[in-house]
Formats: structure tokens, sequence, C-alpha cells
């Protein structure tokens, strides 16, 4: 198993990407984008901001006492939200929309896609709350990814999808080589066992509650770690120059049958998985490593070169807007 747990990582962050492309139209047919412009270059500079920002957050509360706890209760109702408002449109697609309750003379009425949200969401929420066992955690991670990587790509055209792919890469690099806050935040977030980070054990059996706190696995040799991880944001961030290129993109001209919008897409996905194998090589030497430059510069190359043979043109879907 610890020859091939990067694998199970992959099948993680591939997954996520193709959830999120099959939620892509259902979401901006339901109003979930984040923006009212996404063709505007300034449309990622609030996340860009949060993204900045937030970490900086947690660690200031969690070392304050009893900061972790309280931290830890908020950040998963937070989560429960959000998992509640996206699972609600992902089920609201399966029919039926409404169930009619007896009595009927009474005109009772169901909504089965926010009975099965609230109720999964509920579920959730608890498993996290009492035994985070590193199935759920890995679960919960997979489930906010697809949402997230399709809400932004649905929020951010290609212009601002690059912006946002190209800052967060630099600072990621800077965060964890330079200010090195970013190896901080992942401790603390191990330690609070929240799905901020996905993990993937040696074995099924591997105790993720009881497991050793991530700065003491980082003191062991690598031979004796029994969990390899990943950032999440290292799943959703270049996933939304994925979903992006999918919405935004002209499907014509077709390739081989398939529109030049999927092949764009493909391009970056097979792009950032280059980024991804580098960056397994590097890490399984024991080593944390910023994820964003190899994840989100091979999906950057990945569409480039895919736009360029489809659409044989250099202006690479990019417009300009304020």
């Amino acid at each position: 198993m610890r020859s091939i747990r990067w694998i199970g990582l992959l099948a993680l962050y591939v997954g996520a990407q193709l959830v999120a492309i099959v939620l892509a139209d259902p979401f901006r047919a339901a109003g979930l984008s984040s923006t009212s412009n996404p063709q505007s270059a300034a449309a990622p500079l609030e996340i860009i901001l949060i993204i900045v920002i937030a970490p900086l957050g947690i660690l200031f509360v969690a070392r304050r006492q009893g900061g972790a706890s309280a931290l830890r209760h908020l950040i998963l109702i937070g989560i429960a939200a959000a998992l509640y408002i996206t699972l609600y449109a992902t089920f609201a697609l399966v029919p039926p929309s409404l169930v009619l309750l007896p009595p009927y003379g009474a005109e009772l009425v169901v909504v089965p896609a926010l009975v099965v949200a609230a109720g999964v969401s509920a579920i959730l929420y608890l498993a996290l709350l009492m035994e985070p066992q590193w199935w759920v955690i890995d679960l919960v991670g997979f489930l906010a990814a697809g949402s997230l990587i399709a809400i932004l790509g649905i929020s951010f055209a290609i212009l601002p999808a690059f912006i946002l792919l190209i800052a967060l890469l630099i600072y990621d690099a800077i965060a964890v080589y330079g200010t090195k806050h970013m190896v901080s935040l992942a401790e603390v977030v191990t330690d609070m066992k929240l799905p901020i980070l996905m993990v993937m054990p040696d074995s099924s059996g591997y105790d993720y509650p009881a497991a050793p706190s991530l700065k003491e696995v980082r003191a062991q040799p690598v031979e004796q770690r029994e969990a390899l991880f990943m950032g999440l944001g290292d799943v959703v961030i270049p996933g939304t120059l994925v979903v992006s290129a999918f919405v935004w993109l002209p499907a014509h001209p077709a390739f081989l049958g398939i529109g030049g919008n999927i092949w764009a897409s493909i391009g970056a996905l097979l792009g950032s998985l280059v980024g991804y194998a580098a960056l397994m090589r590097i890490v399984l030497r024991g080593n944390a490593q910023a994820g964003l430059p190899f994840l989100n510069g091979g999906a950057l190359a990945g569409y480039i070169v895919a736009y360029l043979l489809v659409f044989h043109s250099l202006s690479l879907g990019l417009t300009v807007a304020l």
C-alpha cells in the first residue's frame, strides 16, 4: 500500500475535477456563480485576498487558549452549510422535484432534494465532529472540492482564472518556502482533523483521530510515515482552469468530433497531472512542498498547448475587462 498511496490521492484529485465538470452547467443554471462579471480581471481578487488572509486568521485564533476548539466548531458548521447548499443544487437535478404527502387533500408537499441534502450534510457534520476518520475527511473533502471547483470555474472566465492560478502559485511558494506559515497551517488543520487536507494512509485501518501530529510525522523517517497528505486547495485551484475552459470556451472548432472547449479542459487537466507526478516524486522523499507551483504551472502549460493546437490562436481565449 505504501508504494501506491499516491494513486489514491490521484484518484481523489481527478475524480473531483470530473465531478466539477458534470456540475458546472447545472450550478451555472442555479445561479451559484460567485461573481456577476466572470470576464472581469478583478473578479478573482476577493478570492485571492480570502486565501491570503484566512490562514493568518486561523493561525492567530488557533494559538489562543480555547481558540482551536472554537475555530474547529465554526469551520465545521461552515462546511456543513456549504455542503447543504451545493448538495441541494446537485440533488435537485434528480427527479422527482416534489413529492405529495398524504393526506393528499391537504396538499402537503416535500422537496426530496432538500431533505436528502439536509440529511447528508447533518450526518457528515456529526461524523466530522465525533469520529473524523480519514475516509470521512476524504469524503467531505472530495464533495467540497468538486463543488468548489465547479463554482470557481463558472465564476471566472479564462483571464480571471489565469490571474487566480498565477497569483496563488506565487503565494503558495512564498507561504511554504519563505514565511513557512502554510506549513504551520497544515499542522494546525491536521490537529483539528478538518477536511482541508486529504489523507491517504498505508492501510484502511489507519486511525486518523489517534494519529500523531503532522509536526511529529514530519520528524519521522519517510519509511515510517503512515499517511500522505494533500491540501484541498491543491485540488481546487488548478481545477478552476479545467472547468473554466469547459464552460467559457466555444465548442468549435472541434477535433475528432470533440469540442475545442473539451480539448482545452483536457489539456489543463493533463498538464496538472504532469505537475502532480513531479510533485509526488519530491513529496515522497519526505519534505513538505508547495503544491500549486507544480499543479497550477502544469495546468496553465497544458491549457496553452491544447488551446494553440485546437484554436490556432495566440489569444489563448483571454479577454480584458475591468
